[in-house]
């Protein structure tokens, strides 16, 4: 048993402080196009928690489930956090450059008047977008990890305290990218926000640390075997070419008056982009978005999620255990602050943020075994796919996080996992939401015992084929 009662009532004594606050009214909430929810990695946070559009900062308090019948405080929490929203990057800016061209010049060759939003994208709509933004945080992504980290404080305030965020006792790790870096320090201002202790002077304290989240880059066996690898799309390719995808690209080259054989599916996709982008950095509902119906939506996710499926995930074992660094380095963190201390002994680390992308999360989440569908998705069994797990629209939205609460309880500790503020069981705890922490590192020994970086990374590719234990 911990000696960290102090902590318990702290943390009772902050929830009863929770304030009932105020929600906006259905007008004050920005229109919104029906095809939100179906943008894979480039989808708002919102989407995923849509009451977040009426109050962003507004907290579920019983997602804390620690057993009922055990008096139970959390006394840690480690957060895998993707960043913020986002500007395009450089390929897909280009892309969106060539669809504008592409459609300014098709225009001057018709004497037809288009009307409505046609009009708009063909006469008026201006690609915005410079190479220079190349995937940088947008103000909207400050604003995701400000909110995200007032948030978590309320969730977990013992832990996101004032005390803690003053006194520097959170450990905050970021990817090098700039997207990263400015998103942990939107994240350490929201905390400081959140507690009124503002300080210029103080700066920011993070660490940078490409090997913890852009492992990805420097595991050989992946970047050769993956992502160089133009077999390993395979399925990814045949869906692009195939008959759902045809049928978007026939339609979507109708609506625009275009020849079929110029919107190749890159432009289409740059298309259902800028709906995307418009809606994530300026909360607009484009003219873009009224090119694509709900059926065309999940077509062009489930092309997405392919590419992540294949590339990322469950598809090569390969791309799981490329995030064994990662791994290790939580259950490090974790059994740390869990070891037994005499009441003498300073406490534990209350919290460590990890700040990094998608493609950080990804390869974690599936390491985990997480969302594991009985049927791989192919490029030929879409319509069979759409009750599937692996949704990446929600499991890793701009500022998706993956939560690892450690539990002080009366029968030793406990860990509950939840991902984008909501309780995700283990997969060998289907009824327990909160088991004993050493059960779930008995249920991952042998990821604990093994998954060593040097060792399959650097293995040849050859043989590393698609994973089909699921």
């Amino acid at each position: 048993m911990f000696h960290l009662g102090t902590h318990r009532f702290l943390w009772l004594a902050a929830l009863s402080l929770i304030p009932t606050r105020v929600f906006c009214s259905s007008a004050e909430i920005p229109d919104v196009p029906s095809i939100a929810t179906y943008f894979g990695t480039k989808t708002r946070y919102e989407e995923v928690k849509p009451n977040l559009l009426r109050d962003p900062l507004t907290v579920n308090i019983s997602v804390l489930r620690p057993p009922p019948g055990e008096f139970c405080t959390p006394f840690h929490v480690t957060a895998v956090i993707r960043h913020g929203s986002r500007f395009p990057t450089v390929k897909n800016i280009r892309r969106i450059h060539r669809l504008s061209e592409l459609l300014q010049n098709e225009a001057s060759r018709t004497s037809e008047s288009p009307t409505g939003w046609l009009d708009e994208l063909r006469n008026r709509w201006e690609p915005w977008y410079t190479e220079d933004m190349d995937g940088r945080l947008v103000r909207k992504g400050r604003e995701d990890l400000q909110f995200l980290a007032q948030r978590l404080a309320t969730l977990l305030p013992s832990l996101l305290s004032e005390e803690n965020v003053r006194k520097r006792r959170i450990h905050f790790v970021t990817s090098s990218k700039h997207r990263c870096v400015s998103s942990v320090e939107a994240f350490q201002e929201g905390l400081q926000q959140h507690w009124g202790c503002h300080d210029s002077a103080q700066g920011y304290n993070h660490e940078v640390d490409d090997k913890l989240m852009r492992f990805f880059e420097r595991c050989r066996g992946y970047v050769e075997g993956v992502e160089n690898n133009h077999t390993a799309l395979l399925e990814v390719e045949k869906f692009k070419h195939g008959e759902e995808m045809q049928a978007v690209r026939k339609r979507l080259a109708e609506k625009l008056g275009l020849s079929l054989h110029l919107l190749t599916p890159d432009l289409v996709e740059a298309a259902f982009f800028i709906c995307s982008y418009e809606l994530s950095i300026k909360s607009i509902h484009s003219p873009w978005c009224f090119l694509f119906d709900e059926s065309d939506a999940k077509v062009l996710e489930y092309s997405f999620d392919l590419k992540q499926f294949w590339k990322r995930s469950h598809g090569h074992l390969i791309s799981s255990l490329s995030s064994c660094p990662l791994f290790h380095h939580i259950f490090r963190t974790l059994d740390k602050a869990g070891r037994p201390r005499r009441s003498t002994e300073a406490g534990p680390e209350p919290a460590s943020v990890l700040v990094g992308h998608a493609e950080t999360l990804i390869p974690l989440i599936s390491l985990l075994g997480l969302y594991k569908d009985q049927t791989l998705p192919t490029a030929s069994n879409y319509h069979s796919q759409h009750g599937r797990s692996f949704r990446t629209s929600h499991i890793v939205p701009y500022a998706a996080n993956l939560l690892f609460v450690l539990y002080d309880c009366q029968r030793g500790p406990r860990l509950q996992l939840l991902i984008n503020e909501t309780p995700l069981h283990f997969p060998n705890f289907q009824t327990e939401e909160a088991p004993l922490y050493r059960d779930v590192r008995a249920a991952y020994r042998y990821l604990l015992d093994g998954c060593d970086f040097n060792r399959e990374c650097e293995r040849k590719p050859e043989g590393r084929g698609p994973n089909t234990e699921l």
